[in-house]
């Protein structure tokens, strides 16, 4: 997945200033595909120039400004569909965290376990908020899927929910593992700090 393969999902919900595009990113695709505004506006403005957007200016604020919205051309649409016709590009791992783990034993005292628990921490946070995803979506109350739902008709909308639902549920799973993973850590370290019980007389 790309940036732009990114930007074209967010987009066929409907028309989006570059503003809105940058908020509504973090708050759903950017689950799931993380990138900084920096990034998103130069992006918005390549696809304009190459067709897979329309630009169109509106109102912005009361001083007379405007701002561009974009919008999938039949162009961006026939990319967005040849995306997902692609299979998908597996990538060799990068793992800083099973990396440092591999070698604990020339960490200080502490700081292994230390590590483990603000693996546990950021996970336990990142499962929390994925089940408040869940939780909207499936109350169908999340601000981006209602747009995407008001293009379906009644009868498509359980599956579009079903979908999201089912890619966020990938990402409890995995919050689950990762902290299941690091609980394991603590305990291995544990059981290499318990001294041996001496031998009976």
């Amino acid at each position: 997945m790309t940036l732009r393969s990114a930007l074209l999902a967010l987009l066929s919900s409907g028309p989006l200033t570059g503003y809105d595009v940058a908020k509504h990113f973090s708050s759903s695709v950017g689950h799931v595909w993380h990138a900084p505004d920096s990034q998103i506006y130069p992006e918005l403005r390549k696809m304009l120039a190459e067709g897979l957007l329309s630009g169109q200016s509106v109102p912005w604020g009361t001083r007379g400004a405007t701002k561009t919205e974009y919008a999938l051309t039949p162009d961006g649409e026939d990319a967005l569909r040849e995306w997902q016709s692609q299979p998908l590009a597996y990538v060799r791992d990068r793992d800083p965290a099973r990396l440092k783990a591999a070698y604990f034993e020339w960490a200080p005292p502490g700081v292994a376990a230390q590590q483990l628990r603000a693996h546990i921490a950021h996970y336990e946070e990142q499962r929390l908020q994925t089940l408040h995803m869940i939780e909207a979506l499936e109350r169908r109350v999340h601000p981006t899927l209602a747009r995407r739902l008001g293009r379906y008709a009644e009868e498509e909308r359980e599956q579009v929910v079903r979908f999201k639902v089912f890619a966020y549920e990938g990402q409890l799973a995995r919050a689950e593992q990762e902290i299941a993973w690091a609980k394991r850590g603590l305990q291995i370290l544990g059981e290499a700090e318990r001294p041996e019980s001496p031998d009976p007389l």
